[in-house]
Protein backbone atom coordinates (compact mmCIF):
# COMPACT_ATOMS: atom_id res chain seq x y z
CA UNK A 1 0.00 0.00 0.00
CA UNK A 2 1.46 3.42 -0.94
CA UNK A 3 2.80 5.86 1.68
CA UNK A 4 0.44 9.14 2.09
CA UNK A 5 1.87 12.04 3.44
CA UNK A 6 0.29 15.99 4.03
CA UNK A 7 2.76 19.09 3.17
CA UNK A 8 2.02 21.83 5.21
CA UNK A 9 3.26 25.11 2.54
CA UNK A 10 3.58 22.94 -0.48
CA UNK A 11 3.68 26.24 -2.33
CA UNK A 12 7.72 26.75 -1.63
CA UNK A 13 10.21 26.29 -4.25
CA UNK A 14 11.95 22.73 -2.83
CA UNK A 15 8.79 22.18 -0.98
CA UNK A 16 6.68 21.51 -4.48
CA UNK A 17 9.36 19.28 -5.91
CA UNK A 18 9.69 17.33 -3.19
CA UNK A 19 6.21 16.58 -3.42
CA UNK A 20 6.52 16.22 -7.34
CA UNK A 21 9.11 14.11 -6.05
CA UNK A 22 7.09 11.93 -3.59
CA UNK A 23 4.58 11.83 -6.43
CA UNK A 24 6.71 10.52 -8.83
CA UNK A 25 8.07 7.63 -6.10
CA UNK A 26 4.37 6.45 -6.21
CA UNK A 27 3.34 7.94 -3.02
CA UNK A 28 0.36 9.87 -2.45
CA UNK A 29 0.09 13.12 -1.88
CA UNK A 30 -1.60 16.21 -0.75
CA UNK A 31 -1.26 19.42 0.34
CA UNK A 32 -2.07 22.97 1.46
CA UNK A 33 -0.82 26.75 1.24
CA UNK A 34 -2.20 30.44 1.47
CA UNK A 35 -0.65 31.90 -1.32
CA UNK A 36 0.94 29.39 -4.67
CA UNK A 37 2.95 31.19 -6.96
CA UNK A 38 4.39 30.35 -10.89
CA UNK A 39 5.62 28.00 -11.50
CA UNK A 40 5.13 25.83 -8.28
CA UNK A 41 0.82 26.67 -9.19
CA UNK A 42 1.30 25.69 -12.85
CA UNK A 43 3.46 22.40 -12.08
CA UNK A 44 1.17 20.79 -9.00
CA UNK A 45 -1.60 21.85 -11.23
CA UNK A 46 -0.20 19.23 -14.29
CA UNK A 47 0.63 16.72 -11.50
CA UNK A 48 -3.19 17.38 -10.19
CA UNK A 49 -2.25 18.08 -6.39
CA UNK A 50 -3.08 21.88 -6.58
CA UNK A 51 -5.00 22.59 -3.41
CA UNK A 52 -8.38 23.56 -4.41
CA UNK A 53 -8.37 26.47 -2.14
CA UNK A 54 -5.81 28.77 -0.82
CA UNK A 55 -5.60 28.54 3.06
CA UNK A 56 -5.61 25.70 5.67
CA UNK A 57 -7.93 23.35 6.44
CA UNK A 58 -7.70 20.76 9.33
CA UNK A 59 -10.12 18.08 8.09
CA UNK A 60 -7.47 17.91 5.43
CA UNK A 61 -5.43 15.91 8.57
CA UNK A 62 -6.44 12.00 9.59
CA UNK A 63 -5.30 9.25 10.64
CA UNK A 64 -4.30 7.83 7.74
CA UNK A 65 -1.72 10.20 6.79
CA UNK A 66 1.88 8.17 7.07
CA UNK A 67 3.21 11.91 7.68
CA UNK A 68 3.64 15.67 7.04
CA UNK A 69 6.03 17.66 5.81
CA UNK A 70 6.40 20.87 7.09
CA UNK A 71 7.74 24.01 5.46
CA UNK A 72 9.69 27.08 7.07
CA UNK A 73 6.92 29.30 5.21
CA UNK A 74 4.16 27.82 8.04
CA UNK A 75 3.70 29.39 11.31
CA UNK A 76 3.53 27.49 14.83
CA UNK A 77 0.25 28.30 14.77
CA UNK A 78 -1.29 26.74 11.96
CA UNK A 79 -4.49 24.77 12.31
CA UNK A 80 -2.97 21.79 9.86
CA UNK A 81 -0.12 21.32 12.24
CA UNK A 82 -2.04 21.34 15.36
CA UNK A 83 -4.37 18.69 14.23
CA UNK A 84 -1.36 16.71 13.15
CA UNK A 85 0.30 17.52 16.55
CA UNK A 86 -3.01 16.16 18.35
CA UNK A 87 -3.77 12.95 15.94
CA UNK A 88 0.18 12.00 16.86
CA UNK A 89 1.08 12.04 13.04
CA UNK A 90 4.78 12.22 12.46
CA UNK A 91 5.91 15.62 11.43
CA UNK A 92 9.32 16.04 9.52
CA UNK A 93 10.74 19.04 8.15
CA UNK A 94 11.77 18.80 4.38
CA UNK A 95 15.48 18.17 6.03
CA UNK A 96 14.24 15.68 8.15
CA UNK A 97 12.61 13.81 5.26
CA UNK A 98 15.54 13.52 2.96
CA UNK A 99 17.55 12.26 5.77
CA UNK A 100 14.64 9.62 6.54
CA UNK A 101 14.57 8.90 2.99
CA UNK A 102 18.18 8.49 2.50
CA UNK A 103 19.40 6.60 5.60
CA UNK A 104 20.90 4.08 3.24
CA UNK A 105 22.75 5.89 0.79
CA UNK A 106 26.46 7.65 0.47
CA UNK A 107 25.56 11.30 1.66
CA UNK A 108 27.30 14.17 0.25
CA UNK A 109 26.62 17.78 1.57
CA UNK A 110 27.46 20.97 -0.09
CA UNK A 111 27.65 23.61 2.17
CA UNK A 112 29.00 27.32 2.43
CA UNK A 113 27.75 30.72 2.27
CA UNK A 114 28.01 30.68 -1.49
CA UNK A 115 28.84 28.87 -4.56
CA UNK A 116 25.94 25.58 -3.02
CA UNK A 117 24.18 25.76 -5.89
CA UNK A 118 26.91 25.77 -8.73
CA UNK A 119 28.75 23.31 -7.31
CA UNK A 120 26.11 21.06 -6.04
CA UNK A 121 24.73 21.55 -10.12
CA UNK A 122 28.07 20.97 -11.20
CA UNK A 123 28.55 17.44 -9.63
CA UNK A 124 24.77 16.68 -10.84
CA UNK A 125 25.88 17.23 -14.51
CA UNK A 126 28.87 15.08 -14.49
CA UNK A 127 26.97 12.29 -12.60
CA UNK A 128 24.35 12.48 -15.25
CA UNK A 129 26.77 12.73 -18.32
CA UNK A 130 28.44 9.62 -17.19
CA UNK A 131 25.15 7.83 -16.30
CA UNK A 132 25.80 7.15 -12.79
CA UNK A 133 22.91 6.28 -10.49
CA UNK A 134 22.18 9.04 -7.94
CA UNK A 135 19.59 10.79 -6.23
CA UNK A 136 20.10 15.03 -5.33
CA UNK A 137 17.98 18.03 -3.14
CA UNK A 138 19.28 21.13 -4.66
CA UNK A 139 18.46 24.61 -4.18
CA UNK A 140 17.70 25.70 -7.95
CA UNK A 141 16.40 24.84 -11.22
CA UNK A 142 19.07 22.88 -12.52
CA UNK A 143 19.55 22.28 -16.85
CA UNK A 144 18.49 19.01 -17.92
CA UNK A 145 16.95 17.94 -14.50
CA UNK A 146 12.77 17.98 -14.40
CA UNK A 147 12.74 18.29 -10.32
CA UNK A 148 15.17 20.20 -7.65
CA UNK A 149 15.35 16.60 -5.42
CA UNK A 150 15.04 13.10 -6.65
CA UNK A 151 14.40 10.75 -4.42
CA UNK A 152 15.22 6.64 -5.64
CA UNK A 153 17.00 3.56 -5.10
CA UNK A 154 20.51 5.39 -5.91
CA UNK A 155 23.40 4.27 -3.25
CA UNK A 156 24.19 8.34 -3.18
CA UNK A 157 22.55 11.40 -2.30
CA UNK A 158 24.21 15.06 -3.23
CA UNK A 159 22.95 17.30 -1.17
CA UNK A 160 22.96 21.39 -1.52
CA UNK A 161 23.36 22.08 2.52
CA UNK A 162 21.70 25.21 3.67
CA UNK A 163 22.24 27.08 6.84
CA UNK A 164 18.88 28.60 7.11
CA UNK A 165 16.25 27.69 9.74
CA UNK A 166 14.74 24.26 9.40
CA UNK A 167 11.38 24.66 10.10
CA UNK A 168 8.59 26.87 12.48
CA UNK A 169 9.45 24.10 15.05
CA UNK A 170 13.01 23.42 14.53
CA UNK A 171 14.97 26.91 14.65
CA UNK A 172 18.69 24.69 13.92
CA UNK A 173 20.59 25.23 10.62
CA UNK A 174 18.89 22.44 7.95
CA UNK A 175 22.31 20.99 6.95
CA UNK A 176 22.61 19.58 10.66
CA UNK A 177 19.69 17.00 9.81
CA UNK A 178 21.62 15.80 6.71
CA UNK A 179 24.18 13.44 8.50
CA UNK A 180 27.29 14.09 6.33
CA UNK A 181 29.74 11.27 4.83
CA UNK A 182 31.15 13.74 2.79
CA UNK A 183 31.25 17.75 3.07
CA UNK A 184 32.16 19.84 0.75
CA UNK A 185 32.76 24.07 2.60
CA UNK A 186 33.04 26.59 0.03
CA UNK A 187 33.26 29.94 2.42
CA UNK A 188 31.94 31.47 4.97
CA UNK A 189 30.63 35.21 4.50
CA UNK A 190 27.98 36.21 7.22
CA UNK A 191 24.45 36.23 5.90
CA UNK A 192 20.72 35.83 7.04
CA UNK A 193 21.28 38.56 9.37
CA UNK A 194 18.00 38.18 10.98
CA UNK A 195 18.50 34.71 12.08
CA UNK A 196 22.22 34.92 13.18
CA UNK A 197 22.63 38.42 14.60
CA UNK A 198 26.58 38.13 14.76
CA UNK A 199 29.35 37.03 12.43
CA UNK A 200 30.64 34.80 15.21
CA UNK A 201 27.39 33.02 15.78
CA UNK A 202 27.07 32.78 12.44
CA UNK A 203 30.65 30.99 11.84
CA UNK A 204 29.44 28.72 14.78
CA UNK A 205 26.79 27.03 13.00
CA UNK A 206 29.69 25.83 10.20
CA UNK A 207 32.21 25.33 13.06
CA UNK A 208 29.65 22.32 14.49
CA UNK A 209 29.08 21.34 11.07
CA UNK A 210 32.08 20.19 10.74
CA UNK A 211 32.44 18.64 13.66
CA UNK A 212 29.54 16.09 12.58
CA UNK A 213 31.93 14.82 9.76
CA UNK A 214 32.23 11.32 10.64
CA UNK A 215 35.76 9.97 11.71
CA UNK A 216 35.47 7.51 8.23
CA UNK A 217 34.37 10.71 6.43
CA UNK A 218 35.82 13.29 3.96
CA UNK A 219 35.79 17.35 4.55
CA UNK A 220 36.35 19.00 1.28
CA UNK A 221 37.66 22.78 1.83
CA UNK A 222 38.11 26.00 0.15
CA UNK A 223 41.51 26.82 1.82
CA UNK A 224 41.49 30.27 -0.04
CA UNK A 225 38.99 31.39 2.12
CA UNK A 226 40.27 32.02 5.42
CA UNK A 227 37.58 31.58 7.99
CA UNK A 228 36.85 27.97 6.77
CA UNK A 229 40.67 27.44 6.32
CA UNK A 230 40.82 28.25 10.24
CA UNK A 231 38.36 25.65 10.35
CA UNK A 232 40.09 22.95 9.17
CA UNK A 233 43.24 23.84 10.81
CA UNK A 234 41.26 23.28 14.37
CA UNK A 235 40.40 19.75 13.48
CA UNK A 236 43.85 18.27 13.22
CA UNK A 237 43.05 16.10 16.24
CA UNK A 238 40.47 14.23 13.87
CA UNK A 239 40.97 11.59 12.19
CA UNK A 240 38.33 12.54 9.00
CA UNK A 241 40.10 12.76 5.93
CA UNK A 242 40.91 16.93 4.71
CA UNK A 243 41.29 18.08 1.04
CA UNK A 244 41.82 21.28 0.63
CA UNK A 245 41.30 23.01 -2.94
CA UNK A 246 41.83 26.65 -4.72
CA UNK A 247 40.83 27.81 -7.56
CA UNK A 248 41.18 25.68 -10.71
CA UNK A 249 44.61 26.45 -13.07
CA UNK A 250 43.41 28.32 -15.58
CA UNK A 251 43.49 31.34 -18.22
CA UNK A 252 41.35 33.56 -20.00
CA UNK A 253 41.47 34.41 -23.82
CA UNK A 254 39.00 36.62 -25.52
CA UNK A 255 36.25 36.60 -22.98
CA UNK A 256 36.96 32.98 -22.78
CA UNK A 257 37.77 30.79 -19.62
CA UNK A 258 40.31 27.41 -20.70
CA UNK A 259 40.99 24.94 -18.11
CA UNK A 260 44.83 23.84 -17.62
CA UNK A 261 44.81 20.08 -17.00
CA UNK A 262 47.80 17.73 -17.09
CA UNK A 263 46.11 16.47 -20.34
CA UNK A 264 45.78 19.81 -22.13
CA UNK A 265 43.38 22.77 -22.21
CA UNK A 266 39.48 22.66 -21.94
CA UNK A 267 37.38 25.81 -22.68
CA UNK A 268 34.35 25.87 -20.19
CA UNK A 269 31.38 28.03 -20.18
CA UNK A 270 31.26 30.12 -16.65
CA UNK A 271 34.01 32.21 -15.55
CA UNK A 272 35.15 34.06 -12.30
CA UNK A 273 37.49 33.03 -9.13
CA UNK A 274 34.67 31.73 -7.57
CA UNK A 275 33.61 29.68 -9.98
CA UNK A 276 37.14 28.20 -10.75
CA UNK A 277 37.09 27.64 -6.98
CA UNK A 278 33.73 25.84 -7.25
CA UNK A 279 34.86 23.50 -10.06
CA UNK A 280 37.87 22.58 -8.37
CA UNK A 281 35.60 21.13 -5.16
CA UNK A 282 32.97 19.83 -7.35
CA UNK A 283 36.30 18.07 -8.80
CA UNK A 284 37.21 16.96 -5.75
CA UNK A 285 34.24 16.12 -4.44
CA UNK A 286 33.56 13.85 -7.70
CA UNK A 287 36.77 11.67 -7.12
CA UNK A 288 35.84 11.08 -3.64
CA UNK A 289 33.48 9.30 -5.35
CA UNK A 290 35.64 7.33 -7.11
CA UNK A 291 35.11 9.35 -11.01
CA UNK A 292 38.71 9.77 -12.81
CA UNK A 293 40.15 13.65 -13.42
CA UNK A 294 39.98 12.92 -17.26
CA UNK A 295 35.95 11.45 -16.94
CA UNK A 296 35.18 14.33 -14.96
CA UNK A 297 36.62 16.89 -17.38
CA UNK A 298 34.68 15.61 -20.84
CA UNK A 299 31.97 15.94 -18.46
CA UNK A 300 32.22 19.69 -17.02
CA UNK A 301 33.31 21.29 -20.81
CA UNK A 302 29.41 21.05 -21.79
CA UNK A 303 28.14 22.44 -18.11
CA UNK A 304 26.51 25.66 -18.77
CA UNK A 305 25.89 26.62 -15.33
CA UNK A 306 23.39 27.18 -12.62
CA UNK A 307 20.17 29.12 -13.32
CA UNK A 308 20.54 32.91 -12.47
CA UNK A 309 23.82 32.27 -12.14
CA UNK A 310 26.15 35.15 -14.23
CA UNK A 311 23.27 34.12 -16.61
CA UNK A 312 23.74 35.80 -20.09
CA UNK A 313 20.23 36.66 -21.51
CA UNK A 314 21.42 38.83 -24.38
CA UNK A 315 24.58 39.56 -26.03
CA UNK A 316 26.22 41.04 -28.69
CA UNK A 317 29.46 40.99 -30.29
CA UNK A 318 30.42 44.39 -28.29
CA UNK A 319 27.67 43.69 -25.05
CA UNK A 320 26.06 41.36 -23.05
CA UNK A 321 23.24 41.87 -20.57
CA UNK A 322 24.08 39.37 -17.44
CA UNK A 323 21.14 37.89 -14.49
CA UNK A 324 22.72 36.88 -11.88
CA UNK A 325 21.44 35.74 -8.06
CA UNK A 326 23.71 37.46 -6.00
CA UNK A 327 22.70 39.33 -2.74
CA UNK A 328 24.89 38.67 0.44
CA UNK A 329 27.88 41.24 0.19
CA UNK A 330 30.61 38.15 -0.97
CA UNK A 331 27.89 37.16 -3.52
CA UNK A 332 27.88 40.85 -5.22
CA UNK A 333 31.61 41.40 -5.00
CA UNK A 334 32.67 37.91 -6.67
CA UNK A 335 29.96 38.35 -9.38
CA UNK A 336 31.28 42.37 -10.62
CA UNK A 337 34.84 41.50 -10.18
CA UNK A 338 34.24 38.26 -12.01
CA UNK A 339 32.55 39.77 -15.17
CA UNK A 340 35.08 42.82 -14.71
CA UNK A 341 37.56 40.77 -15.11
CA UNK A 342 37.01 38.61 -17.60
CA UNK A 343 35.57 41.58 -19.95
CA UNK A 344 38.63 44.09 -18.50
CA UNK A 345 37.92 46.23 -21.58
CA UNK A 346 34.33 46.75 -21.58
CA UNK A 347 32.37 49.15 -19.55
CA UNK A 348 30.73 47.82 -16.64
CA UNK A 349 26.83 48.87 -15.37
CA UNK A 350 26.11 46.90 -12.19
CA UNK A 351 22.83 47.07 -10.61
CA UNK A 352 21.79 45.05 -7.11
CA UNK A 353 18.75 45.15 -6.24
CA UNK A 354 18.44 45.26 -2.30
CA UNK A 355 15.58 43.04 -1.52
CA UNK A 356 16.42 40.62 1.20
CA UNK A 357 16.01 41.65 5.13
CA UNK A 358 20.12 41.67 5.56
CA UNK A 359 20.30 43.94 2.74
CA UNK A 360 17.83 46.31 3.70
CA UNK A 361 18.68 46.88 7.14
CA UNK A 362 20.71 50.43 7.94
CA UNK A 363 22.53 48.12 10.72
CA UNK A 364 24.28 45.65 8.14
CA UNK A 365 24.69 47.68 5.23
CA UNK A 366 28.35 48.50 5.91
CA UNK A 367 29.36 44.89 4.94
CA UNK A 368 28.60 45.87 1.32
CA UNK A 369 31.83 48.47 1.42
CA UNK A 370 33.59 48.10 -1.62
CA UNK A 371 31.83 45.33 -3.15
CA UNK A 372 30.96 47.86 -5.85
CA UNK A 373 34.49 48.67 -6.50
CA UNK A 374 34.88 46.93 -9.90
CA UNK A 375 32.28 48.55 -11.33
CA UNK A 376 32.09 51.68 -13.87
CA UNK A 377 28.52 52.59 -12.83
CA UNK A 378 27.15 51.16 -9.92
CA UNK A 379 23.42 51.29 -8.88
CA UNK A 380 21.01 50.88 -6.03
CA UNK A 381 17.27 49.72 -6.59
CA UNK A 382 15.15 49.45 -3.65
CA UNK A 383 11.55 49.25 -3.42
CA UNK A 384 10.15 51.51 -0.30
CA UNK A 385 7.20 48.56 -0.04
CA UNK A 386 9.56 45.94 0.50
CA UNK A 387 11.16 48.30 3.19
CA UNK A 388 8.45 48.66 4.76
CA UNK A 389 6.69 45.19 4.62
CA UNK A 390 10.11 44.76 6.97
CA UNK A 391 9.77 47.41 8.94
CA UNK A 392 12.60 48.49 8.21
CA UNK A 393 13.49 52.03 8.07
CA UNK A 394 14.59 53.07 4.67
CA UNK A 395 17.67 54.17 3.90
CA UNK A 396 18.87 57.37 1.24
CA UNK A 397 21.05 57.62 -1.26
CA UNK A 398 24.04 59.46 1.67
CA UNK A 399 23.59 56.39 3.76
CA UNK A 400 23.81 53.38 1.01
CA UNK A 401 27.46 55.78 -0.23
CA UNK A 402 28.67 55.56 2.89
CA UNK A 403 27.58 51.65 3.58
CA UNK A 404 28.86 50.56 -0.16
CA UNK A 405 32.09 52.97 0.44
CA UNK A 406 31.42 54.17 -2.77
CA UNK A 407 30.83 57.97 -3.20
CA UNK A 408 28.99 57.85 -6.89
CA UNK A 409 26.25 55.28 -6.22
CA UNK A 410 22.90 55.57 -7.76
CA UNK A 411 20.19 55.11 -5.86
CA UNK A 412 16.45 54.10 -7.42
CA UNK A 413 12.99 53.55 -5.57
CA UNK A 414 10.82 53.41 -8.66
CA UNK A 415 11.78 50.56 -11.41
CA UNK A 416 10.55 52.72 -14.13
CA UNK A 417 12.99 55.24 -14.01
CA UNK A 418 15.75 52.75 -13.58
CA UNK A 419 13.79 51.29 -16.79
CA UNK A 420 14.14 54.47 -18.36
CA UNK A 421 17.93 54.85 -16.89
CA UNK A 422 19.20 51.53 -18.44
CA UNK A 423 17.48 51.95 -21.79
CA UNK A 424 19.15 55.22 -22.17
CA UNK A 425 22.72 54.08 -22.03
CA UNK A 426 24.94 53.63 -24.66
CA UNK A 427 25.92 49.80 -24.57
CA UNK A 428 28.53 49.68 -27.34
CA UNK A 429 31.70 48.02 -25.70
CA UNK A 430 29.37 47.85 -22.40
CA UNK A 431 28.23 44.92 -20.13
CA UNK A 432 25.38 45.18 -17.75
CA UNK A 433 24.86 43.13 -14.60
CA UNK A 434 21.49 42.64 -12.89
CA UNK A 435 22.06 41.24 -9.01
CA UNK A 436 18.94 40.55 -7.36
CA UNK A 437 17.56 37.68 -5.37
CA UNK A 438 13.99 39.08 -6.34
CA UNK A 439 13.20 40.13 -9.88
CA UNK A 440 12.94 43.78 -10.01
CA UNK A 441 9.59 44.24 -9.55
CA UNK A 442 8.74 42.01 -12.58
CA UNK A 443 10.84 45.15 -14.91
CA UNK A 444 10.08 44.37 -18.35
CA UNK A 445 13.82 43.59 -19.82
CA UNK A 446 12.22 43.23 -23.73
CA UNK A 447 13.69 46.52 -24.85
CA UNK A 448 17.14 46.34 -22.87
CA UNK A 449 17.28 43.06 -24.51
CA UNK A 450 16.67 44.68 -28.02
CA UNK A 451 18.93 46.57 -27.52
CA UNK A 452 21.83 44.69 -26.42
CA UNK A 453 21.05 41.96 -28.90
CA UNK A 454 21.32 44.29 -31.86
CA UNK A 455 24.53 44.04 -33.83
CA UNK A 456 26.61 47.07 -33.20
CA UNK A 457 28.29 48.74 -35.99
Amino acid sequence: MSKKYHFIAIGGAVMHNLALALLEKGYKVTGSDDEIYEPSRGRLKNAGILPKEKGWFPEKIHNDLDGIILGMHARGDNPELIKAKALGIPIYSFPEFIFNQSKDKKRVVISGSHGKTTITSMILHVLQYLEINFDYLVGAQVEGFDLMVKLSHAPIIIIEGDEYLTSPLDRRPKFFHYHHHILLMSGIAWDHYNVFPTFENYKSQFARLVEMTPEDGTFIYCKEDQHVRNLAVSLDSKRMRKIPYTAHPHSIQNGETILKTSSGTIPIAIFGAHNLQNLQGALEVCKSLGIKENEFYKAISSFKGAAKRQEIIAKSEYSILFRDFAHAPSKLKATVTAVKKQYPARKLIAVQELHTYSSLNKEFVNNYAHTFDEADIAIIYLNPKAVSLKKLELMDEYMLREGFQRDDLMLFTEMEKLKRFLEAQEYHNTNLLLMSSGNYDDMDLKNLKAIINKNHS
